[in-house]
Order: C-alpha cells, then sequence, then structure tokens
C-alpha cells in the first residue's frame, strides 16, 4: 500500500464486529469509516474518499444486494466486498452476480478477519488492474483518432499536391506546339488526376484504409469523359460497378488501369468525329475477388500486334496489372463482333 492509508466504507449495522473490523484493519494500515445503512453509505460515497466498500448483507433496511444493484448507476463506484453468514452460497453467487469484488463468510475469528484483509486487497488490486486497462484502451482509442485525423490530413495535402502538378502538366501542354508531346502530357496529366482522386476519396471517408470503389470510379469517368470530349471526342462511357471497398494501394492500380484504357478506347477505338459507348464494369465475384472490365464497340483490337501509338499505356497497364496480381485478358466483346474489351481479375 502507499503511504496514504487506503480508506474502507464498513455498511454494518452491528457495533461490535464493526469495532473488531476497525480495529483490525486499523492495525493493518487501513482508515476504516462504518455506517449502519445503505443511505448512510451513499452520503459517505457522494463525499469521495472512498476506496473499498466491506457490505454486509442484512440491513436495517434491505439487504447489501440492494446496494449493490445502486451501486452500478455510479460513475465509478468502488470495489465492494460483500460479507454473508456461514453457509449463504446462494447469498454470495448473488452479490458476486450483482458486481460484488469478492465475498467472504463472516465469524468472529482471526480466521475471518484475515480472510477479509485478502480480499480487500485483492479487490483493490483489480479495481487497479481494470481501471489500468481502461486507460490503456482510452489512450489507445485517442492515439488511433490522432492518427486518423493526421492521416487525413495528409491524404488531404497529397491530393492538393498533385491536383497542383496536374495543372502544372496541363499549363506546360498549352505552351507546346507539338500535337505529340500534347497528347503526351494530356495523358500524363489525366495519370496524376486518378491517383489524386484516390486520395481525395481517403480525406473525405471515415475509413482511410479502403476506397468505394463505385464511386471513385464514377468521379473518375465523369473527369476523364468531360476532358476527352473538350478535346473533340464524341464517346460516352458507362460505369456499372459493385459497391465494393478496395484496399487503398489496389485503388491507385484499378484507377490508373481504367484510365489508360478509357482514354486509348476514346483515342483509337473511335474516329474523332463518331460517337460511340465505352462500358466500364466492376464485379465483385464470389471468391473473394474482383473483375474489371473495359470494352468498346469500335475499330477493335484483341492484343495481338503492335500497340497503337507509343505502347507506354500498354506497359503501364500490364505493370498495374502484375501489382495486382493479375494478367492482362483480351476476351471477345459482349454482342459485338468488332470492338475491343480487356479484363482483369484479382483480389480485393
Amino acid at each position: 500500500m502507499s503511504n496514504s492509508p487506503v480508506t474502507v466504507l464498513h455498511v454494518d449495522d452491528d457495533p461490535g464486529l464493526a469495532r473488531l473490523v476497525q480495529k483490525a484493519l486499523g492495525r493493518r494500515g487501513y482508515a476504516v469509516e462504518r455506517v449502519s445503512t445503505a443511505e448512510e453509505g451513499f452520503a459517505r460515497l457522494a463525499r469521495g474518499g472512498i476506496q473499498v466498500i466491506v457490505l454486509d448483507h442484512f440491513l436495517p433496511t434491505g439487504t447489501g444486494l440492494d446496494m449493490l444493484a445502486r451501486l452500478k448507476e455510479l460513475p465509478a463506484p468502488p470495489p465492494a466486498v460483500y460479507v454473508t453468514a456461514s453457509g449463504e452460497t446462494a447469498v454470495a453467487v448473488a452479490a458476486l452476480k450483482a458486481g460484488a469484488a469478492d465475498y467472504v463468510s463472516k465469524s468472529v475469528g482471526e480466521e475471518f478477519l484475515a480472510l477479509l484483509e485478502s480480499a480487500i486487497e485483492q479487490s483493490l488490486e483489480k479495481a487497479r488492474l481494470a481501471a489500468a486497462r481502461d486507460r490503456a484502451e482510452r489512450e489507445m482509442r485517442e492515439a488511433k483518432e490522432r492518427a486518423e485525423v493526421l492521416l487525413h490530413e495528409v491524404n488531404h495535402r497529397v491530393a492538393n499536391s498533385l491536383a497542383l502538378v496536374a495543372a502544372l502538366v496541363h499549363m506546360q501542354a498549352k505552351e507546346i506546339s507539338d500535337p505529340a508531346a500534347q497528347a503526351a502530357l494530356r495523358e500524363m496529366q489525366a495519370r496524376i488526376m486518378a491517383i489524386a482522386g484516390v486520395h481525395r476519396r481517403l480525406y473525405t471517408s471515415g475509413d482511410v484504409r479502403s476506397v468505394e470503389i463505385s464511386e471513385y470510379l464514377g468521379a473518375l469517368l465523369g473527369d476523364l469523359e468531360a476532358t476527352m470530349k473538350a478535346s473533340g471526342h464524341a464517346a460516352t462511357i458507362r460505369l456499372a460497378a459493385a459497391p465494393v471497398r478496395v484496399p487503398t494501394d489496389k485503388a491507385v492500380s484499378i484507377g490508373v488501369v481504367v484510365t489508360e484504357l478509357v482514354t486509348n478506347a476514346f483515342k483509337y477505338a473511335y474516329p474523332a468525329d463518331r460517337g460511340g459507348e465505352i462500358r466500364v464494369r466492376f464485379d465483385a465475384l464470389d471468391d473473394g475477388r474482383a473483375a474489371l472490365r473495359v470494352e468498346d464497340d469500335g475499330v477493335g483490337w484483341r492484343g495481338d500486334g503492335p500497340a497503337k501509338g507509343t505502347g507506354m499505356g500498354s506497359r503501364i497497364v500490364a505493370a498495374m496489372a502484375r501489382g495486382l496480381g493479375s494478367e492482362v485478358a483480351y476476351p471477345a466483346p459482349a454482342g459485338a463482333a468488332a470492338g475491343c474489351c480487356v479484363s482483369l481479375e484479382f483480389e480485393v
């Protein structure tokens, strides 16, 4: 025990036993205060400073079980050691179920006093361990909340920084007269914005570990379609995506893959003055996997032969697919003789 004595509140209407308990516990360094009724006990508890309660079963009005029930209503009640008559096992069990930390069978010998002191010490230790556990859990929750706030702020700053880089790339593209260089810079801008979109989703989400893929792809494809139509392309994007939460790193790869495939479809599937559909599907499979599919009804390509353009987009898609643990496949488009379909399956 510490230098300050532990204050015990003894609730018992037997003055003889109360004096015996007070004298015995006093020799062991405890400060014992005695009251006769539950009402007096609650009045004393309200003044504070009580570390443990020794509670007799029989009281002038009601029983100690009634007081245990009322103790539960207090915000942080001290532990209670319940004192019963010898052989009243059912009462002791009822007291433990009602919230008592321990119990002792009453007698007038030294054995009772020794058992009572031991029960008091054990109850105080249980209370100390419970308080330490609650404090540790509270600190962990607070640390987790602080980390999440910081991570949201990091994602906010990353998204803003990437948007600034994309704006600088756009400005640089406007200053260049070479059409090929302009196109390359616009594609780089789209890739940067795809990654920025993930971070934007993260700092507006309650879970920074994952991204809701249908919302993310909807925003990404909306921006991409507006950009491509502003460049003179007439195709339209159709999205069908299951509301699946995808780990953040995989969402980045998915966003880059979709950006590359949709951009290629705008550029190569349809002539600039011809409209058409570019369909993007994201389906959840039964085995914890997902399927991504991008298809069009354009001029057609099955992945054989040299890629159109510089081939950078195809290399990026292949690299992202490897990061997802997948391979790029080129199945036949659904219900179309021509067109292109690209699909990937991977774990989520």
